[in-house]
């Protein structure tokens, strides 16, 4: 096991850590995605930006999680990035 998988098991041990982590997860997951598209389009944070006609500061930050993207933000990276953006709802688990 990696040592961020260990990390991220021992962390999980604490109920406060877990509560929050589980509040955030989809935001990561999110970013995780963007982070996957460019680098599977061979293309870094320079040529995205450029392609979207904004700054490489703006797309660190969207990758960074540090903005929450419009819908029409995210399916322009997803073209620029050739792939194609899908949204669902599914049942929470309560």
């Amino acid at each position: 096991m990696s040592k961020l998988k260990d990390l991220k098991k021992r962390l999980m041990e604490d109920p406060e850590f877990r509560e929050e982590y589980a509040r955030i997860e989809d935001e990561y997951a999110l970013v995780e995605a963007l982070v996957r598209a460019r680098s599977a389009a061979n293309l870094t944070l320079a040529e995205v930006a450029r392609r979207l006609g904004t700054t490489q500061s703006a797309i660190a930050r969207l990758e960074g999680g540090k903005v929450s993207p419009s819908f029409a933000t995210l399916r322009r990276y997803a073209d620029v990035t050739g792939t194609r953006l899908t949204v669902g709802l599914v049942p929470a688990n309560r």
